[in-house]
């Protein structure tokens, strides 16, 4: 009976963390070994919030089929697999492929982990300024792991209209040598057709999400919408620099602990893990991951402020919650086993 597995060793409790070391923070492609730390820093959380032991696991490749292999053969002994630090194209076919050949969740935190904090703080900052999110017009500055990631959860809870920006501008139906990834992106957002410099689009726009190494010049910030919502999440510089954004914006937040509203995966995989672990769920689902945003922005409850819009990385009740409302969906749509 191979479900005894999860009642008589550690599967149950148990999850791969697992990298190339190819994109690891702001640090890029420093290899395996560099890495280490890094992935033992995610087991510490785990435990730490999660009561789940995190197994970190630096692989000494960076070719897609070895990877994928490799963790297939690992994965009989974990409950789940998170994948980190594996650079954007290579990390969705990765993940993708898996999802399709393991009957345990697989989570590449980089992309959902950082969705779901940036939905949590969105619901909150919507609610801070009067907004609905159908009525939003957003501009995302990044078309990597984390910026598909947080446009297609938006997509998914709702949003107004999303344009998306990389290094050569607004990602739209018209331009030219687009990957198959940014290609479907531009068929599902840019309602408003906008094409060339993502400044251009910045004007009147209601919220900016950045996930990307570039600058915003202060003018483009001045030109949003009033009472805007700006997340420059780059770390460790953000795109805007909050003192500046404050000038106009109503709420303002980063990624980095020394401002208010950080926004960091660790609200997050704790959480959304240990519910995926505990209803022995095969994976991890739209419906799942809106739910762990929800419960993140409840937290704040009667703090909710334009300084305060997501709960502090070191509040306990953050996971316990996020667990709950990630099982409670996961037995919802059929996709939990206990």
């Amino acid at each position: 009976d191979p479900g005894l597995a999860y009642r008589y060793t550690w599967k149950a409790n148990t999850v791969l963390i697992v990298t190339d070391g190819t994109a690891v923070l702001g640090l890029g492609n420093i290899g395996p070994l560099a890495a280490l730390p890094v992935m033992e820093g995610k087991s510490l959380l785990l435990k730490e919030f999660g009561g789940i032991d995190g197994i970190p696991m630096c692989l000494a490749t960076q070719d897609t089929e070895e990877i994928i292999a490799t963790v297939v053969r690992m994965a009989p002994a974990f409950g789940g697999i998170m994948l980190e630090d594996i650079s954007a194209p290579r990390c969705f076919e990765i993940e993708t492929r898996l999802q399709g050949l393991l009957d345990v969740p697989v989570f590449h935190d980089d992309q959902h982990g950082t969705a779901v904090v940036v939905m949590a703080a969105l619901l909150n900052a919507a609610r801070v300024t009067g907004r609905k999110l159908a009525d939003l017009r957003i501009v995302v500055s990044g078309a990597g792991a984390a910026g598909i990631a947080i446009t297609n959860i938006l997509l998914g809870a709702g949003i107004g209209d999303i344009a998306v920006g990389d290094s050569r501008g607004i990602v739209s139906r018209g331009r030219d040598h687009l990957t198959e990834i940014k290609a479907d992106l531009a068929k599902r957002t840019n309602k408003a057709g906008f094409s060339g410099s993502l400044n251009a689009a910045l004007a009147g726009a209601d919220v900016f999400i950045g996930v990307s190494a570039g600058q915003i010049p202060d003018a483009a910030v001045a030109s949003m919408a009033p009472g805007s919502i700006v997340f420059a999440l780059a770390n460790p510089t953000p795109e805007v620099h909050p003192d500046v954004a404050r000038r106009t914006a109503a709420v303002v937040a980063t990624g980095r602990s020394d401002y208010p509203n950080q926004i960091n995966n660790v609200l997050v995989f704790p959480g959304l893990m240990r519910g995926a672990l505990d209803t022995r769920a095969s994976r991890i689902t739209h419906s799942m991951m809106l739910a762990a945003a929800e419960a993140i922005s409840r937290v704040v409850g009667a703090d909710l402020r334009a300084e305060h819009i997501v709960p502090s990385v070191f509040d306990s009740r953050v996971a316990a919650e996020v667990s709950h409302s990630v099982a409670a969906a996961a037995r919802t749509a059929g996709g939990a086993r206990t």
